[in-house]
């Protein structure tokens, strides 16, 4: 078996930064700062605001379900969102920052007041990061997190659902579902029986979506992760508008050209930065956790 080491490991997150600009991909995914040698990420509101509420809900998934609403999720969302507060969060004012939070608030609440699967039994995939070989020839690795899998006693099968903070709707071509249908299909042993995703921010209930072919998607994906392995093999990642960057890398070539401020060391050992005049737009960001 090829070295998982040595292996290039590919995410819906990664493969996103690839598709809209290989330099993005490579400044998000590979670049380590040569002083600190560490990679890097550009902190913003939305992005927060996001993980915020990710972290709040899927802990729910490690708690019996007699128990998961037991205390509070307010004021687990009130702790959670220490972490996230002032300039870490990417926050240039106090008045941005509860402005995000209340938006939070107002998820969490709904969650409360529609707990739709939450309440339901949930499966757990082992491990820190789901994983398997997408190609062992290649040697390469498709990982991700699911957000949920609910589990559906009568088929002994999952549901795999994602869950959106952003003010859109995921785009029709996205590949999202595609890669979490593999993985889970690929990481544990229960059939997939559907897919959604939950728009927390204006929705009550469930978006369910098409189930995408498992061959299909295999192709579709093994692809794209083979054009990545190319880039990293030759050290090419040029943006497609040429030297003059696009809105997906330029942000990051301002951390580099010492345009953005160092405001700490996230969870993922990741050099942190904000940019103030480019602090995040709620409806242009999102999370993938």
């Amino acid at each position: 078996m090829p070295d998982k080491f040595k292996a290039l490991w590919v995410s819906h997150s990664s493969i996103s930064d690839f598709l809209k600009c290989p330099r993005s991909y490579f400044l998000k995914n590979i670049y380590k700062d040569p002083e600190t040698g560490r990679k890097f990420q550009i902190t913003s509101p939305a992005l927060s605001l996001g993980s915020a509420v990710h972290e709040v809900v899927e802990a729910l998934s490690e708690i019996s379900t007699q128990d998961r609403f037991r205390e509070s999720l307010l004021e687990k969302f009130e702790k959670t969102w220490k972490q996230y507060s002032g300039e870490i969060g990417g926050f240039i004012s106090k008045d941005q920052e509860e402005e995000y939070k209340d938006q939070g608030r107002e998820m969490i609440r709904k969650i409360i007041a529609n707990p739709g699967p939450l309440k339901n039994l949930s499966v757990k995939i082992t491990g820190d990061l789901p994983q398997y070989w997408l190609s062992q020839e290649d040697e390469i690795i498709l990982c991700g997190k699911i957000d949920w899998l609910e589990y559906l006693p009568a088929t002994n099968s999952v549901h795999v659902i994602d869950f959106k903070t952003s003010k859109s709707e995921e785009d029709k071509g996205s590949l999202q579902l595609p890669i979490y249908h593999l993985l889970v299909a690929n990481t544990q042993k229960r059939k997939v029986a559907k897919a959604s995703y939950w728009y927390l921010r204006f929705k009550d209930a469930l978006d369910e979506k098409e189930l995408p072919n498992l061959e299909d998607a295999h192709t579709q994906i093994l692809a794209i992760a083979k054009k990545m392995k190319t880039a990293k093999k030759l050290d090419v990642f040029n943006c497609p508008k040429g030297k003059k960057g696009c809105y997906a890398c330029n942000p990051l070539e301002k951390v580099l050209s010492g345009e953005a401020k160092h405001v700490g060391v996230g969870s993922y050992n990741r050099d942190i930065y904000i940019i103030h005049d480019t602090s995040g737009d709620i409806e242009n960001d999102s999370v993938i956790l």
